[in-house]
């Protein structure tokens, strides 16, 4: 027995000298605690107020454009500063650091990107105007984070404007595919979050009743960091806009001002070139170019590693970069990237001056920035105009005998691009004749009336361009296209459609499900009745749409990188999953879609792809809980005189993620059943009758 004594008090000094070496060890990389009474000084210098409606939309009124943003920042932590803390953290590639091993990953594409050094290079040349918004935002930030301190991270204040625009250095690439590029290199699994947005304007000359009118509606994730927020702003120095804004980003970044607006849609034109490296066999530090050995550009990616408690790691990590861009050591080889926007510091510059612009003339001249690597633009304004740009930093390739789309030889100079092509050249329509200009993640090329698109002719096959078609731009063709004077209510049945084009990959999906040959078995045989039954369309009250739409979606390709269930077991997948989670196949839509938020649990309409776009994460009970698509919405018109109206819709509420607010799920019910509240714009409209609160920040009063 005193051996074993011995023996566990040995053992035991090993852990307190292991425990006690970790933390000594981890000392020097310790973030050093902010000075919170001179955040709160600092913060005394904005003059802004904060009035609340009363669904909790922040109305923000600022004497200058950085009390705004002060405003809007400190707004939006009240709401969800979880959320904004892990984006900044992320933008530094410090989220290891809270987060675990799980999150270092993204800590070192911070680093492969050369976020920081790019934005420690462009910052400072960043217009005086758009550089106060910036710091006023992330001190907004910093006065919510001094007043609640046990919410903080360790390190994450101040905040600076760096760190801000950093955020949008960081994220524009993966908005066209970047991530996805980086994981396929590394034979990682795909996001399996969905991703499409809905855009139409209509002109004048297609309304009933001669007004423009926008759809925003842009898809996005309910929750995380690139979730919908609802504000508005106003500045006493011009700048007043109401829209959707992005955790971290004080841009509004789709909606409206007073003469114009624009709605947003994911694109994904060719943006990137992965090329395949020779790496010099005697030495790994180089590789071949142009017949000769060159070294690799190495620096080493920081990563402060939470292990559990107050105990990290710091580990250091090679990154390679050569004369094409960053680079990805894989079992397949060595990579190197050169992707749109790479080095770009001017991301907040254009969003800043879209939201500045008055007319169509200074819309275009802000788009012509040209520091947005993608992204769709539907446009409309009150003076009726309308138009789309397929916008993207579209690289200016040589005219060379090779697959862009594919890997490139790595070894080969005249195959690494610089610059893009001007914006003239980027595919845009401008106030078509028909009146209508529409996009669902689709095609450039299907993307107004016939007879007013662009011609594929006029653009060479090196810019990449889609054209592919999903299910909502052919019910944007079928609904909105096919109407020639469309009415308030139609413009609203149209954008909640729930059908399913026979062009569609879901009616093919089901046409394969109808074609199944139940032979004997007499479930089976109810189950393909069910589908041959269905009307391709997601109503809530549709009996014969949870079954086929259930087993389409076992059919489709699963985020880990495997095949589809063939027809015949995707069949009976979902009759498993119906039969135990209701005790039939055929239970309403409704039962089976659910939009679930707190104690909120309620029947939605749509699908994946419709119009009304709803996606569903599987769940123990059957049923599918909403979790990416419709979020945000707004309807703008602006009527044959030029007024502006708005009205909006949020698919939970103000409070994005404080489960104890009022408004965590307030919005739901009208979401469900595609109502709207009004867009209260001007100070006029707010004040009467609308605040039911006004403060300060940090003088916050009920």
């Amino acid at each position: 027995m005193r051996w074993i004594v011995r023996g566990l008090i040995g053992l035991g000094l090993l852990v307190v000298v292991a425990v006690a070496a970790l933390l000594v060890l981890d000392l020097p990389n310790r973030p050093a605690k902010a000075d919170l009474a001179a955040i709160q000084a600092k913060a005394q210098a904005y003059q802004v107020r904060i009035r609340r409606d009363k669904w909790g939309v922040p109305h923000i009124l600022g004497r200058r454009n950085a009390d705004a943003a002060f405003g809007l920042a400190y707004a939006h932590a009240e709401d969800d500063f979880v959320t904004i803390q892990d984006v900044a953290l992320a933008t530094r590639g410090q989220l290891a650091g809270k987060d675990g091993l799980k999150a270092a990953p993204t800590d070192y594409i911070v680093s492969l990107l050369e976020v920081w050094k790019t934005t420690e290079g462009g910052y400072d040349s960043l217009p005086a105007d758009v550089r106060a918004v910036l710091e006023g935002y992330a001190d907004g930030i910093n006065l919510y984070g001094a007043e609640h301190p046990d919410a903080v991270a360790p390190g994450l204040l101040p905040l600076t404007g760096k760190d801000i625009a950093a955020g949008f250095i960081f994220k524009t690439p993966f908005f066209y595919g970047l991530d996805a590029e980086l994981k396929r290199l590394n034979e990682l699994p795909a996001d399996p979050t969905p991703k499409g947005s809905n855009g139409v304007a209509v002109a004048p000359s297609r309304s009933a009743d001669g007004a423009t009118r926008l759809l925003v509606n842009s898809h996005q994730p309910f929750t995380g960091p690139v979730a919908w927020y609802e504000a508005v702003v106003q500045s006493g120095e011009g700048w007043h806009v109401a829209g959707g804004f992005f955790p971290g980003a004080p841009f509004m970044l789709h909606g409206h001002n007073a003469t114009l607006g624009w709605a947003n849609t994911v694109n994904t034109p060719d943006l990137i070139d992965t090329y395949r490296l020779v790496v010099n066999p005697k030495n790994p530090r180089q590789y071949r170019l142009d017949g000769q050995w060159k070294d690799f550009e190495r620096s080493q990616a920081k990563l402060r590693v939470k292990l559990w408690g107050p105990f990290h790691v710091t580990v250091n990590r090679e990154v390679l970069r050569t004369v094409h861009g960053p680079v990805m050591k894989t079992k397949g080889g060595a990579f190197a990237l050169r992707y749109a926007g790479m080095g770009e510091a001017r991301q907040p510059l254009q969003y800043w001056r879209l939201n500045l612009a008055r007319t169509a003339d200074e819309w275009r001249a802000a788009m012509a920035i040209q520091a947005l690597p993608s992204i769709n633009y539907i446009y409309a304004d009150q003076t009726g105009t309308i138009g789309y740009v397929y916008n993207g930093l579209f690289p200016n390739r040589p005219d060379a005998k090779v697959d862009w789309a594919g890997p490139l030889p790595g070894d080969r100079s005249d195959l690494i691009w610089k610059g893009y092509l001007p914006f003239d050249k980027v595919p845009q329509i401008w106030s078509p004749k028909g009146g209508l200009v529409f996009n669902a993640n689709n095609t450039p090329f299907q993307a107004t009336a016939p007879g007013d698109g662009l011609d594929p002719r006029n653009f060479p096959p090196s810019m990449g361009l889609q054209m592919d078609m999903t299910n909502r731009s052919w019910r944007e063709v079928e609904t909105f296209g096919a109407d020639a004077s469309i009415t308030p209510e139609e413009f609203l049945t149209y954008k909640f459609d729930v059908a399913y084009s026979p062009k569609s990959r879901m009616a093919r999906l089901v046409a394969e499900l109808s074609k199944v040959d139940p032979g004997a078995d007499d479930a089976l045989s109810e189950a393909v009745f069910v589908v041959r039954s269905w009307d391709l369309r997601a109503d809530a009250g549709n009996r014969n749409a949870a079954l086929p739409i259930v087993a389409a979606l076992a059919m489709l390709p699963k985020a880990e990188g495997g095949e589809g269930l063939a027809a015949k077991p995707a069949l009976y997948r979902a009759m498993d999953i119906l039969g135990d989670g209701f005790g039939r196949m055929d239970p309403t839509w409704g039962e089976v879609n659910r939009l679930r938020r707190g104690d909120v649990d309620l029947p939605v309409d749509g699908g994946p792809d419709t119009l009304r776009a709803i996606y569903g994460k599987p769940g123990k009970d059957g049923r599918l809980t909403a979790m990416a698509g419709d979020t945000f919405i707004m309807v703008v018109s602006w009527d044959r005189q030029g007024r502006l109206s708005s009205q909006s819709i949020h698919q939970f509420g103000s409070a994005t993620l404080d489960a104890k607010s009022k408004h965590y799920a307030d919005q739901a019910p009208l979401f469900a059943t595609h109502r709207f509240k009004p867009v209260l714009f001007t100070e006029d409209q707010l004040k009467k009758g609308h605040i039911v609160e006004d403060y300060r920040p940090g003088k916050r009063r009920g």
